[in-house]
């Protein structure tokens, strides 16, 4: 096989590192859904995730002041809504109500949990030395939540365009 030159610029995604997952905040008593590529596990007890939030999405400001996030993970059946969250802003719209999303009482956090995702991670910011200059939090998973029915699905939105695998479980 020939191989080609690849842009320096799409170099991430070659290496995003595993499911799209939705991120939920709360600003100002509204909750927010974003969704979010660029995370991974740092530690394995306490769970510790490090993510990028741009400083340009409307979900940075919200999780920079509350320090605390709900990553929920969806399955390939909210492919469409995942994008179509990912292609409005929070700023404008209630994606819950528009995307038909269900938001339900996290126990630890002020954000709310998808009901239509797999799984839901309430976490706390533990870190923001990195934040300033690389948008990149450090998060403290402090309680875990999964729907058994689709406990063995397995089925994960990836962002790349080939079918890349994923260790999942």
């Amino acid at each position: 096989m020939k191989k080609k030159k690849f842009p320096l610029s799409e170099v991430y995604r070659l290496l995003e590192p595993g499911p799209v997952v939705l991120l939920t905040t709360v600003r100002a008593g509204r909750a927010n859904v974003m969704p979010m590529s660029w995370h991974l596990m740092m530690e394995f007890t306490p769970p510790l995730v490090g993510c990028v939030v741009s400083n340009g999405n409307y979900s940075f400001a919200s999780l920079k002041k509350s320090r605390e996030c709900v990553i929920n993970i969806p399955t390939v059946e909210l492919a469409k809504t995942v994008v179509a969250c990912g292609n409005t802003s929070g700023q404008s719209v209630d994606k819950f109500k528009t995307f038909g999303l269900t938001a339900l009482l996290a126990r630890c956090v002020k954000a709310p949990l998808i009901a239509e995702c797999y799984a839901s991670l309430e976490c706390k910011v533990v870190d923001v030395k990195l934040v300033s200059k690389y948008n990149f939090f450090i998060l403290e998973v402090v309680q875990a939540w999964i729907d058994p029915t689709q406990a063995r699905r397995g089925r994960f939105i990836i962002r790349a365009k080939v079918n890349s695998c994923c260790r999942v479980g």
